[in-house]
């Protein structure tokens, strides 16, 4: 084999992970979602930048906000959810970058003084760490639902503040009866490697 990580622990985090669209009632802990962030935190980012923020939706109030914001078929998912999270990027990361990168603490006003440069690079990193977190969904044991399907600027207005993008809702818990959809096609290798 020419991969290290255990063929079981492939198989969880990709080759039998699935898009959940049910989940048990079970719920997921304050616990386990530190558990998942302690180990995602560490992924890739430029600059060791740091702007994703995860807002848990744990409220019967605060859910049935949301869900009015959720596109139609992402309703009734969302509403029945143990958890959701509000993934979103933070445009003023930079004011970590002193600490986060601090053999370079420039980096702050030499590469990000500018609000559209921020903005671009909190929405890459950002996904990144989106990426990131849902694979440590899966690490956990559980199964996430990630969602776009939704009306960001009424999030962004419900939830967060003119600082923060709005990048995906996501679904998270012990997948429940009829979870998944049927597995989509994926491009193989000779269609997306090229070399030069």
């Amino acid at each position: 084999m020419s991969l290290v990580l255990d063929p079981a622990a492939q198989d969880l985090l990709f080759r039998e992970a699935r898009t959940a669209n049910t989940f048990t009632d079970e719920p997921v802990t304050d616990e386990q979602v530190q558990a998942i962030y302690d180990l995602v935190k560490y992924g890739p980012t430029a600059f060791n930048q740091s702007p994703l923020r995860i807002t848990l939706v744990r409220s019967a109030e605060a859910r049935e906000r949301l869900v009015q914001h959720m596109a139609e078929g992402n309703q009734p998912k969302t509403a029945a959810a143990p958890l959701v999270a509000i993934l979103s990027a933070d445009n003023e990361f930079h004011e970590e970058l002193p600490q986060l990168f601090p053999h370079f603490p420039q980096a702050k006003d030499a590469f990000f003084s500018e609000r559209p440069v921020r903005e671009g690079a909190a929405a890459l990193n950002a996904s990144l760490q989106a990426a990131y977190f849902i694979i440590g969904v899966r690490a956990a044991g559980l199964a996430a639902g990630p969602m776009t399907g939704l009306d960001f600027e009424g999030v962004r207005k419900e939830f967060l503040d003119d600082d923060h993008t709005p990048l995906m809702v996501v679904n998270i818990g012990k997948p429940g009866p009829d979870a998944w959809f049927p597995r989509s096609p994926r491009l193989e290798y000779h269609q997306v490697v090229t070399t030069v």
